[in-house]
C-alpha cells in the first residue's frame, strides 16, 4: 500500500512538471506572437545594414 502511494505521487509530480512546460510554452509563443513583427523588422534593418 505504501509503495502504491509513493508511485502515484511521483507519476502525478510528473504531470505538474508538464503542466508548467506547457503554460510556459503558452507563454512564449504568445509573447512572440505580440512582439514578432517587431523582431522581424529589427532582423530586416540589419539585413539590409549587412547587404550595402
Amino acid at each position: 500500500m505504501v509503495r502504491s502511494f509513493f508511485a502515484r505521487e511521483e507519476g502525478q509530480g510528473l504531470v505538474e512538471y508538464a503542466l508548467i512546460l506547457v503554460l510556459i510554452a503558452i507563454v512564449v509563443i504568445g509573447i512572440l506572437t505580440l512582439i514578432g513583427s517587431s523582431i522581424e523588422g529589427a532582423f530586416g534593418k540589419i539585413n539590409s545594414g549587412l547587404e550595402r
